[in-house]
């Protein structure tokens, strides 16, 4: 196969920003396409050429296949980078690109029919002997009658608290908790919504909802000669509301042992999927009980790929577009080293002092930090008017350590040194958590953000 000489990126964004600067270091050609919410983006202004799809509205923009297939033929792209969320995992979309002969930068349609919808990955876990969270391994098309009435006969098998997941994407996006069954409802309600606008499917499917567990992922990449590597796991456990909001690498309390068993579950899955790309597989840790469950695929590149980039090494993206050229892949799994440690904090426009309610707004002055040890991926600029119709992450702030103790370090002077005027942001979060003695021993779980001592921190 060819090389690629242009790329068009159906996203926006920080993610879009950041696929697009690679691009360029691999001396490959961009496409970007926007919304009209979008036409001042960043995104658009770095690409060599950018197309309007539409209104602000998703549906109608950037998950509309016709139009994005279309600005493919316009621009002569030669491939499709489909960044997170939106159609990086519609199995529709990749088959229509597939049946228009257009290269689509991730797994088939048909691998990723087997992952999806998500509840059908849990089916996948169980024939290859993965435990997975209690709950229902077929998706409930909608919450009519008898959709409600098969929610609440799982409800009651698995036991309140459950979590309605849209059974469409992932990212935490749409999760709703439903402590008893007056709460259903509204919660089916909810992620019936959300699924329909970010992932254009309203399906859903019902899971037990567990706690004081570690959110551990595995990065998977797999080539089309059956070479399939795994580049370490993330910890994911600080998230309010079922979103990610600080990751790093390694998990401060994953032990040798634990990585290879997850680590060699999580390449059985890729295997299990026949899979080429980059890929995702998350787990809940129990290092208390010995134990790890199943959550729940990500066949797309990940919003926290980048701590893995800063301790392996490997530009993820650059592996993405390598594979779909037909490479195969450079290195093998006793290549993979974790020497260092990195740290993400998500600088979201929401104001952290008011539990989080969205900021979009002008953004009236933006310094960002630099020196040893920092990477930012950031969509925004200085009076960019950030919108309000998407995504509400502004910017990736990381940084890499040779220890924890300083990639923790290097981060505080991170956030001290950042300026960001205009929207309220999450910074005042970031700079509770990291001076909290379980985020800095390690042991923190899911449960840290939701503790009254941490939220009385984040009182205005």
């Amino acid at each position: 196969m060819e090389k690629f000489q242009k790329i068009l990126i159906a996203n926006r964004g920080e993610i879009a920003v950041r696929i697009i600067r690679t691009c360029k270091d691999m001396g490959i050609r961009t496409v970007a396409v926007y919304s009209q919410a979008d036409a001042a983006a960043l995104h658009v202004r770095l690409a060599d050429e950018a197309y309007e799809i539409g209104p602000p509205e998703a549906m109608e923009s950037y998950l509309n296949f016709e139009k994005i297939i279309s600005v493919v033929r316009q621009s002569g792209a030669d491939a499709i980078h489909p960044g997170y969320g939106f159609l990086a995992e519609n199995p529709d979309f990749v088959e229509c690109c597939e049946k228009e002969n257009i290269i689509f930068i991730g797994p088939s349609s048909q691998c990723m029919y087997k992952a999806k919808p998500k509840n059908r990955a849990r089916q996948l876990m169980k024939m290859i002997n993965i435990p997975v969270t209690p709950g229902c391994d077929d998706a409930i098309t909608n919450g009519n009658e008898a959709g409600t009435l098969r929610a609440r006969e799982i409800a009651a098998e698995v036991g309140y608290p459950v979590i309605v997941k849209p059974s469409g994407g992932g990212g935490g996006i749409g999760i709703m908790i439903a402590r008893n069954e007056d709460e259903l409802s509204k919660a089916i309600a909810g992620a019936e919504t959300r699924g329909r606008k970010a992932f254009g499917t309203s399906s859903f499917y019902i899971e037990k909802y567990l706690h004081g567990m570690k959110h551990v992922e595995f990065q998977v990449l797999g080539d089309q000669y059956g070479n399939v590597v795994h580049l370490g796991e993330r910890d994911c456990s600080v998230q309010r509301r079922f979103q990610k909001l600080i990751e790093e690498a390694p998990c401060p309390i994953v032990s040798p042992f634990w990585r290879m068993k997850m680590g060699a579950a999580a390449i059985d899955v890729a295997l299990a999927l026949d899979y080429v790309g980059a890929l995702t597989v998350e787990f809940f840790y129990f290092p208390e009980e010995r134990k790890f469950y199943f959550n729940e695929i990500n066949s797309r590149l990940q919003v926290e790929h980048c701590v893995t980039e800063l301790v392996t090494g490997i530009d993820i993206v650059r592996e993405q577009i390598r594979i779909a050229e037909g490479e195969e892949l450079s290195f093998n799994q006793d290549d993979i080293r974790m020497n260092v440690h990195a740290i993400e904090c998500r600088i979201n426009a929401e104001d952290a002092l008011r539990n989080f309610i969205p900021s979009p707004g002008v953004i009236s002055k933006l310094r960002l930090p630099h020196g040893p040890g920092i990477r930012i991926d950031e969509g925004i600029y200085e009076e960019y008017n950030f919108p309000f119709h998407y995504d509400s992450l502004m910017m990736k702030l990381m940084s890499v350590g040779k220890t924890r103790a300083d990639a923790i370090a290097r981060m505080k002077r991170a956030l001290g040194e950042l300026e960001l005027q205009g929207p309220k942001t999450t910074i005042p979060f970031h700079n509770v958590i990291l001076k909290e003695e379980d985020f800095i021993n390690g042991g923190y779980t899911t449960d840290l953000a939701d503790r009254p001592d941490v939220k009385n921190k984040l009182k205005p």
